[in-house]
């Protein structure tokens, strides 16, 4: 997986973060993804590929970093979970 995993978001902007997910598959398929966001910052959107999983993010009170984990379940059986770092900072 890849280790850029931390992002800043100011609470007025709506914004896209994904997870690049094609090496850790080798060559599986996403069949579902689920986010699991704390209830502080608002999921507009999620979607995802085959290969890659993507959450709109608006909202978080500035100086407060969440955690949202990423689990997805291939079309071959396997379960895994990622979590990307978000914090809010005005800009």
């Amino acid at each position: 997986m890849g280790s850029s995993n931390r992002f800043n978001k100011d609470p007025d902007a709506v914004l896209d973060f994904g997870i690049p997910w094609a090496d850790w598959l080798a060559g599986d398929t996403i069949l579902t993804s689920t986010w699991l966001v704390p209830t502080e910052i608002t999921s507009t959107l999620a979607t995802n590929t085959t290969t890659q999983t993507t959450i709109w993010l608006s909202g978080g009170t500035v100086g407060t970093e969440y955690a949202l984990r990423n689990r997805i379940t291939t079309a071959g059986g396997r379960t895994q979970d990622q979590t990307i770092y978000i914090t809010i900072e005005e800009r």
